[in-house]
């Protein structure tokens, strides 16, 4: 199948964008708002912008209101990316639900939190790394909001690190998000690999 961009509007682009550019990694960012209310939600439309200045960059999608945590990223200029590992994928899946800005994602999705060491805003407190980024800028992309992050501090557990500065994937145990659902990130391979299917 060949679909052009002007037969975009016949199909269900979304999923069939969503169901290839899999797995991608998911941003548990957490904000606080002017009033004190935390705030927790992930975003899978996440990676690294640049090395230099290390800039981390998520897509907000558009809704029928403008979401919490560009709102409060607005404001307050500041924001934590949380990794989400598989021990808590069920939280932050219960941080992903429509609730209104007055409600603490913290407190209903069960979630630990400690203050932020570079920045005004809590972390996930089980979370294998967290990122502490203050904003770069928000650049609106058609419907959608892209906001990129100077990092400004990096937390890791010391049971994941490894020496000289590296991440070990086996106890990150990190959560992908497919087109719907959610995939394990287990196993890995090196290349060349002449056990991979011709």
């Amino acid at each position: 199948m060949i679909i052009s961009e002007k037969e975009f509007h016949d199909h269900s682009m979304s999923k069939l964008i969503k169901g290839a550019v899999v797995p991608r990694p998911i941003a548990w960012v957490s904000t606080i708002s002017s009033n004190g209310t935390r705030n927790l939600a992930p975003f899978s439309f996440f990676t690294v912008a640049s090395m230099n200045p290390i800039t981390l960059c998520f897509s907000v999608g558009s809704g029928q209101r403008e979401k919490d945590t560009l709102v409060n990223i607005k404001q307050s200029k500041e924001f934590i990316i949380n990794i989400v590992s598989e021990s808590l994928a069920n939280q932050m899946h219960e941080s992903s639900k429509g609730y209104g800005a007055d409600v603490d994602e913290f407190e209903v999705a069960g979630t630990e939190f400690e203050d932020g060491d570079f920045v005004q805003v809590p972390r996930v407190k089980r979370s294998p790394v967290h990122m502490e980024c203050e904003l770069d800028q928000v650049i609106e992309i058609g419907e959608g909001n892209l906001v990129l992050g100077k990092l400004i501090g990096y937390h890791i557990q010391d049971e994941v690190y490894e020496e000289t500065d590296k991440v070990d994937p086996q106890k990150l145990k990190p959560v992908g998000r497919m087109a719907g659902d959610y995939s394990y990130i287990r196993d890995f391979y090196t290349l060349p690999n002449d056990d991979l299917p011709k």
